[in-house]
């Protein structure tokens, strides 16, 4: 039983019909994709996904700098620094982020990640999510996010192809079939996941 997954009859109310939605799915083919160490693809599964949990309308861009932030209790992903916005917004910036062509993304963390505030809170709650997501029998490759209904269109849209992604790169490691649960062994400590600001 899927219940997340639309019935035939449901309509697509965001406009997405068969011959666009091909086009997306190809255009988030991943490209470049490498066998990586363990712990490389547990950190970019897990920053992938946090980015992906952040409302957005946009196609993304590969190598193109967005921004991460957590306001009024949601992440939202935004083409505009923080210097252009507010205040609030200012204090929610989690950090600048940038889709590969592997189609995993990469975080440069904001200082407010490393300190005592919201968004460093936020986040250390998603790696409880992740950690609790990890805490099962399954393979890694079968709990990938193949399809997340409850995702917008577009963070669904990539967060299948961050799965088609690390699917390859576990595929070319010989890394297929460990169980979740031994995958979670090797996972780093959140302040590992995303590394320190650079010093001025």
């Amino acid at each position: 039983m899927l219940p997340d997954v639309a019935r035939k009859g449901d309509g697509n109310p965001e406009g997405k019909g068969l011959n666009g939605f091909l086009l997306d799915w190809n255009q988030s083919r991943p490209v470049g994709v490498v066998a990586k160490p363990s712990r490389q693809v547990l950190a970019e599964y897990f920053t992938s996904m946090l980015v992906l949990s952040a409302g957005f309308k946009f196609r993304p861009a590969i190598g193109v700098e967005y921004y991460l932030y957590w306001v009024d209790e949601q992440w939202s992903l935004s083409l505009i620094a923080p210097y252009e916005w507010s205040k609030e917004r200012q204090n929610g910036y989690a950090g600048a982020c940038v889709l590969q062509e592997d189609m995993t993304w990469t975080i440069d963390p904001a200082e407010a990640l490393h300190e005592e505030s919201a968004v460093s809170v936020a986040v250390s709650e998603h790696y409880d999510a992740f950690v609790e997501h990890l805490e099962t029998e399954q393979t890694l490759e079968a709990i990938l996010p193949n399809y997340l209904a409850k995702l917008p269109y577009y963070p669904r849209l990539y967060a299948a192809a961050v799965s088609r992604s690390l699917r390859g790169t576990v595929s070319l490691g010989d890394l297929g079939g460990t169980r979740s649960r031994d995958w979670l062994a090797l996972l780093p400590p959140q302040r590992q996941l995303l590394p320190s600001p650079a010093a001025d």
